[in-house]
């Protein structure tokens, strides 16, 4: 609604030019309204987050299900109090020894378990072959008028897109749409990509950029911005800008990917990749037309080869643009990939993203990158 409304507005006084008198202010307007709405709702957000962290407002949930998806979500309901649940248990056939997730008992239990806790919802994740039980949990939950879902392993998640269609009575399920296959998706996310870059170089920019640039010249010898060749839409080889954080010596041609506390990292370069603000300069890709605000991040050439024997649906990540931040970021997954479970679950973020976008979840994401650089959150 906000969004909307912004629009309605910002069109109306861009076009009679009777208040502000110029692009240049016209620009502002529309800059200010946006970080004043950002603001607006991370406080928001923050009151939320206080009320579930001291346990005022919660939902009781149970899962039904001991597998690695619900273990998951378990793990992300938990370190992010702001889906307002908490899990009081789990609901298995095999008993749970595990911290932090509590044993309820076993499916056949399940009325029981009613009857002795208070749940506002239950998540059944059994396989698809176990028919039975999860009829008998939603008759169950149908019974209490208590909230249930189910929820799918996290391959079936990140591996297809589902999209409903009703012929008459009967409902259909159409696989492997993309939402960005759709041509008023892709003007949308490009007219976004394209004006988001020129404000964001007319209002912060224009003055920050170029601070960072003498700053990283006067600390460090070597060039100020550090090209790389990355993987863009459809495998197509970009070179990706950046301020360069590492000395010159050891940057420059072999990849070798950059860890805690490493050495080869200049004090100006922590600093800068502790707020992200490395990654500034690939706005410019994104004018250019190569990457876009938000999607995957773009992997250098080395780590692609690596990975695309390797992981499952890897290269499937660059059937859209490659993105300065991304849903696997603000999710914790970036920085260094130790192992290939790591590079697993980025694929999956990314995966999860690219057939679940929508032009809020964008703004999510945008909302949330800033939150986690004033935070401190960076990579490293």
């Amino acid at each position: 609604t906000n969004i909307l409304f912004l629009i309605l507005v910002s069109s109306f006084l861009f076009l009679s030019k009777s208040v502000y008198g110029d692009y240049f202010r016209f620009s502002y307007f529309i800059t200010i309204h946006f970080f004043v709405s950002i603001a607006l709702k991370y406080f928001i957000r923050k009151q939320q987050h206080s009320a579930f962290a001291e346990g005022f407002v919660y939902d009781a949930l149970v899962i039904i299900g001991y597998n690695p998806t619900s273990v998951e979500f378990n793990k992300t309901i938990s370190e992010n109090l702001y889906y307002g649940y908490k899990c009081i248990g789990f609901i298995d056939e095999n008993n749970i020894e595990a911290p932090g997730m509590p044993y309820l008992g076993r499916v056949q239990d399940f009325e029981n378990i009613f009857k002795q806790q208070h749940i506002d919802e239950v998540l059944i994740s059994l396989d698809h072959h176990e028919q039975a039980a999860i009829r008998k949990c939603i008759e169950v939950c149908d019974q209490y008028n208590v909230r249930v879902r189910i929820m799918p392993k996290l391959e079936d998640l990140t591996s297809k897109t589902e999209e409903i269609d009703t012929i008459g009575l009967i409902s259909v399920i159409n696989l492997n749409i993309l939402p960005l296959d759709k041509w008023e998706n892709k003007v949308l996310k490009n007219i976004f990509d394209i004006v988001f870059s020129i404000l964001f170089f007319v209002t912060i920019g224009f003055w920050l950029l170029p601070i960072i640039w003498l700053l990283v010249r006067i600390t460090s010898k070597g060039s100020v911005i550090y090209k790389q060749e990355r993987w863009g839409l459809n495998n197509k080889p970009i070179i990706c800008y950046k301020f360069r954080t590492m000395y010159i010596n050891d940057a420059q041609d072999s990849f070798d990917q950059t860890s805690r506390h490493d050495p080869r990292i200049t004090p100006l370069g922590n600093i800068l990749r502790k707020f992200s603000l490395d990654e500034l300069p690939q706005f410019w890709n994104v004018l250019k037309g190569e990457m876009s605000v938000v999607g995957p991040r773009p992997h250098p050439t080395p780590m692609n080869i690596a990975s695309m024997e390797t992981v499952n649906n890897y290269l499937k990540r660059h059937i859209v643009k490659p993105g300065i931040s991304g849903w696997a970021q603000i999710n914790g997954s970036r920085g260094e990939v130790r192992t290939h479970q790591e590079m697993e679950q980025r694929v999956n973020f990314d995966l999860y993203y690219i057939h679940r976008w929508s032009f809020t979840l964008d703004l999510q994401i945008i909302l949330q990158t800033i939150i986690k650089m004033l935070r401190d959150q960076g990579a490293y």
